[in-house]
């Protein structure tokens, strides 16, 4: 039992929360959500009385399937309320103990996922490359008279380049089948969390071809060591490209831990012209491309974002010692998708002071493992970490007690993420009034919890994928190493909730794949029941039975007022539906908008390969999703409206 200064802390961190509720719910247009919340009388959350917990045992099972996983399938609650929340919640905490065999062999489709960038650059090369090599293989053949890009080339370029990111689509695709339909739920809000936290663009260079690797590397370490877990993110070839400490070397000034390559004297770079001038030419491209200096970028967010924080503790001199010490950690092979490799001889073997902890001279690969053995075990790591969590896992302003807790529990098992988030999840802060339903939902939250509402079947093609990016959120498509938000002022504004709106009236239209609204469990008893049974069960079945009165009566009436708002605002004609700004597309064209009577859906695709390309090219390029995601929507029957207008209600939207 929590103490009583403990319980009077809570009080007010519940006081404190009930503002940012308030503006939330105001935000949305239904104000009164947040004075129900603040007026329910305490007599209607009874207290787990063995537990010391504010809610109900039917708000903790809902609480926590809307926070350890990505929202209650049909018959989930019933399931977890039969085995217990706390041993549901232990479960989760060891995915490797649960079944998750139907979503093995749905992943079996899925033919790239976590293969080596080396394979993938091999079997699916840019275009750029492809035609290289071509033209190189027209010159040494004497072919100078070939024109320089004909027609042929073109169209060839085109194909090349869908290919080359098909596997882009394909593991984005799989990212989404899993939070759909996994078993292991919390297993892939941990990958969820820890890909934003270590946040990698599929859009820079040749990125993308190492991010199945990547992805798999953030799973396998997602409820284990950070240590382990910052090692292999600072290894991984995704890592290395993305902020470029494959390209940081000694200063010319430094000592490094084995002999600096040496360019070609002249007299060397003519007999190799002599002999061979192509790989001459080569050479003197790789001599030109070579890197040159010290490069800070991932220094610097090691220290900023994947560690310390900014307010960690370090200086720019500690970013500059940092980079020094790893230097040399690069790939082999670089343009051919080649793994890490330290390189003794671009390596800065002098001292070094970082933190205020001397680093000897002399030494080389170890500079760069005592750095993250030193930032892994910082006590600002320790509360960066578990602060991060617990805005995850518990409200955007989380209880600085909770946080100093989880901080303990970190340091004491040497950064054990598991351990770290158990305190973190059977907290009373985590069972308090004040954290539920204090989380917004995110684009990708948001789109696979109304999937698992519905009880959609996992979609194997890119179309799922592709309206979480249309809702802002396209996968690996962050092009800033921050990684999207985390707290929900930052998703909700007058345009995303009318596209959430929207977006909950396309799944009751059956655009969301695999979510037929006529195979819902709920609608073959609803869908002929009176009106206001409808509005009761829908409630129940989508909302948790909670719903403010400006809810109810939205859902009543069939109709959002901030809809009518949009339409009565906006310069279309009076058969228009309002729609989603249109994005430039990825060939810089500008998309045509579509209108009313006129719009049309995504073009389809006979082609699962070609439908991932697409989807891969259009998640490394962010703001570019595919216009018209939703297309016009038909007139609904009223029970599909309903449903619609529930999907798009503030209380779904959080979780």
């Amino acid at each position: 039992m929590p103490t009583e200064p403990t319980l009077r802390s809570m009080r007010r961190a519940a006081r404190r929360a009930l503002p940012a509720v308030a503006m939330l719910a105001a935000t949305a247009g239904l104000p009164a959500l947040a004075a129900a919340q603040a007026r329910r009388p305490a007599a209607a959350t009874a207290r787990a009385a063995d537990e010391g917990r504010e809610l109900t045992a039917d708000q903790q099972v809902r609480h926590a399937l809307g926070r350890l996983g990505f929202g209650a399938r049909p018959g989930d609650e019933a399931r977890v309320r039969a085995m217990g929340v706390d041993r549901w919640i232990a479960l989760q905490l060891h995915p490797e103990r649960i079944d998750d065999a139907a979503m093995t062999a749905t992943l079996a489709r899925f033919t790239t996922l976590g293969r080596p960038g080396a394979e993938l650059l091999r079997d699916f090369p840019p275009p750029a490359q492809v035609l290289a090599q071509r033209a190189r293989a027209a010159r040494m053949a004497g072919d100078t008279g070939a024109p320089a890009f004909t027609r042929e080339d073109s169209l060839r370029a085109r194909q090349l380049g869908r290919e080359s990111y098909r596997f882009v689509g394909e593991l984005q695709t799989a990212r989404v089948a899993r939070a759909v339909a996994s078993e292991r739920q919390l297993q892939e809000v941990m990958v969820d969390f820890w890909a934003n936290h270590f946040s990698i663009f599929a859009g820079k260079d040749r990125v993308r071809y190492h991010l199945p690797q990547y992805e798999a590397t953030l799973r396998a370490h997602a409820l284990g060591s950070f240590r382990e877990l910052l090692g292999a993110v600072a290894k991984s070839p995704a890592m290395l490209q993305y902020l470029d400490n494959f390209q940081s070397v000694a200063d010319s000034t430094r000592p490094t831990a084995g002999r600096r390559p040496q360019p070609l004297n002249a007299r060397q770079r003519a007999r190799l012209a002599e002999r061979n001038p192509e790989a001459a030419q080569r050479l003197e491209q790789l001599m030109a491309r070579r890197p040159r200096g010290l490069n800070e970028n991932y220094a610097r967010e090691l220290l900023e974002l994947h560690t310390l924080g900014v307010d960690g503790g370090y200086t720019q001199q500690d970013v500059i010692e940092v980079a020094r010490a790893l230097t040399g950690w690069s790939l082999q092979a670089p343009a051919q998708g080649g793994g890490f490799v330290f390189r003794p001889q671009v390596h800065d073997a002098g001292e070094k002071t970082i933190l205020g902890q001397p680093f000897p001279a002399g030494r080389g690969i170890e500079d760069g493992e005592q750095v993250l053995d030193l930032v892994a075990r910082h006590p600002s790591t320790a509360r960066f970490i578990a602060r991060k969590l617990a805005v995850r896992f518990v409200s955007d302003s989380p209880p600085p007690a909770l946080v100093a807790r989880a901080a303990e529990t970190f340091r004491r098992t040497d950064g054990d993420i598991r351990a770290t988030l158990e305190t973190i999840v059977q907290s009373p802060e985590f069972f308090s009034r004040a954290a539920y339903r204090a989380k917004v939902k995110s684009p990708f939250e948001l789109v696979v919890s109304a999937a698992r509402a519905l009880g959609a079947q996992p979609d194997t093609t890119p179309r799922t994928a592709q309206l979480i990016a249309r809702l802002g959120q396209p996968i690996f498509g962050h092009q800033a190493p921050d990684g999207w938000p985390e707290t929900g002022r930052e998703w909700m504004n007058t345009g995303a909730i009318l596209n959430r709106i929207n977006f909950g009236l396309a799944v009751a239209a059956n655009r969301l794949p695999g979510a037929r609204l006529a195979d819902w469990p709920q609608t073959a008893t609803l869908r002929a029941a009176p009106k206001d049974a409808q509005l009761d069960g829908v409630i129940a079945a989508l909302l948790g039975g909670e719903a403010s009165k400006e809810t109810r009566a939205v859902l009543a009436s069939g109709t959002n007022p901030m809809l009518a708002r949009a339409a009565a605002d906006t310069t279309r004609g009076a058969d228009e539906a309002p729609e989603m700004e249109t994005p430039t597309m990825i060939d810089g064209t500008r998309a045509a908008r579509t209108s009313g009577r006129r719009a049309r859906a995504m073009n389809a695709t006979n082609s699962t390969n070609a439908a991932n390309a697409q989807a891969g090219r259009e998640t490394a390029r962010p703001n570019r999703a595919p216009a018209g995601a939703f297309g016009q929507l038909p007139r609904l029957d009223p029970f599909a409206q309903l449903v619609g207008l529930a999907l798009g209600a503030p209380e779904f939207q959080r979780r």
